[in-house]
């Protein structure tokens, strides 16, 4: 008996994420699948009847049920080896979507989504193997690929002020922020932390050099903020920044690795989200705490004030004074905290996973009018393959 061969959707997502620890960028690319499976079931008309499949090896299966989107698994291999390998050659006639940096350099007929350009703009936040790797796979992408997506148009202009791609053939899919409304707060871990009824502003835990952690550090090191802790969530704990050279001040509470639930409640209670970046891609920490209703500090720099805009307060990154002096001040003054709890929450409203995806579909859309064009009248491909932004 011959088995018939599964129908090739018209959309592959490049589902190698599935089998990744949580990030800024896989969040991303799990909003972005879930929104467009709402769509579906809404038989939205931006869809245009198109069916998507998000496509894995073996090893995401443990994940692909969080996905609301059709999941089919795709052998042989795993990791990179199957994303370089497998998931070209089973790809067909589909459009590939890269959602997280990276894809297949053997596929054309493919988008990717470049987050930003840090291991270009900030080269010592990460290890040399890492920073190649990514380097030699995006030039290559940028050249073969349909079009290269991204997340700001900050980033969209970073992207191509490295030459990556011509700033006419990047587009810039702003992320959403509504998935932290889908969870409820878990209010335990202010009791574990020893944050109930304190006060306290809240920060990344990382060492990578353009998150800049170290301006916070010197801040709440100042005696006008003894009174006041910086608790920091992620993966860095107190000995990485120690064996970093941080001076760390008594008044730094380590959250470690946090659930959603609990990020919830942390960034609710806390009198302020600050994020001291010299570069950002886009800033989503800023944004999901806007939207709960925390002011968000942010230093002047990347994409955060094309997503923040006069929704948030601005502080010097250089300048630890500054960063006390603001945080002093949103203390002192309960109007201007009400103020920008209600400027932030009004202006993150604006920033849907339902708005990403219609601008996805939107930009789908060019790319296949444009591709279509060009094969009806034979005109020469061009050098790199890829399509202008709308």
């Amino acid at each position: 008996m011959v088995r018939p061969v599964p129908m090739t959707p018209d959309i592959i997502i490049n589902g190698k994420f599935l089998r990744a620890p949580m990030t800024g960028v896989h969040r991303v690319a799990f909003e972005i699948c879930n929104a467009l499976a709402d769509l579906a079931k809404q038989n939205a008309p931006e869809m245009c009847g198109r069916r998507v499949e998000v496509w894995h090896s073996h090893d995401g299966r443990d994940k692909a049920e969080s996905i609301g989107l059709p999941v089919r698994a795709v052998g042989p291999f795993d990791g990179a080896l199957w994303e370089q390998t497998t998931l070209p050659a089973r790809q067909g006639r589909s459009v590939l979507l890269n959602l997280c940096n990276l894809g297949p350099i053997a596929s054309g007929n493919a988008l990717t989504m470049i987050h930003d350009a840090q291991v270009l703009l900030s080269p010592k936040s990460y290890g040399p193997g890492f920073r190649l790797w990514y380097i030699v796979l995006q030039r290559i992408l940028a050249r073969r690929n349909s079009a290269i997506l991204t997340v700001s148009q900050y980033s969209r202009e970073q992207i191509a002020a490295a030459g990556l791609a011509p700033i006419e053939c990047i587009h810039a899919v702003h992320n959403g922020v509504d998935h932290v409304l889908r969870v409820d707060p878990d209010t335990t871990v202010l009791d574990r932390l020893s944050l109930t009824g304190t006060s306290y502003a809240l920060a990344l835990s990382t060492v990578q050099e353009h998150k800049n952690i170290g301006v916070l550090l010197k801040a709440f090191a100042r005696e006008d903020l003894s009174g006041m802790k910086l608790v920091l969530f992620g993966s860095a704990s107190r000995e990485t920044f120690a064996a970093a050279g941080h001076v760390l001040p008594p008044n730094v509470v380590f959250a470690g690795q946090v659930t959603d639930e609990e990020l919830r409640a942390l960034m609710q209670s806390a009198r302020a989200l600050l994020f001291p970046s010299i570069t950002e891609g886009f800033g989503l920490p800023p944004l999901e705490a806007m939207l709960l209703g925390t002011p968000a500090i942010c230093a002047p720099c990347g994409a955060l004030p094309e997503v923040c805009g006069d929704a948030a307060l601005y502080a010097d990154p250089h300048e630890p004074e500054a960063w006390a002096a603001v945080l002093r001040y949103l203390g002192q003054h309960n109007d201007l905290h009400a103020n920008f709890s209600a400027l932030g929450r009004t202006r993150a409203e604006q920033f849907t996973w339902r708005n990403a995806a219609l601008r996805l579909l939107e930009i789908l859309d060019t790319v296949e009018d444009l591709r279509r064009i060009s094969t009806n009248s034979s005109a020469s491909a061009s050098p790199n393959n890829q399509v202008p932004s709308a």
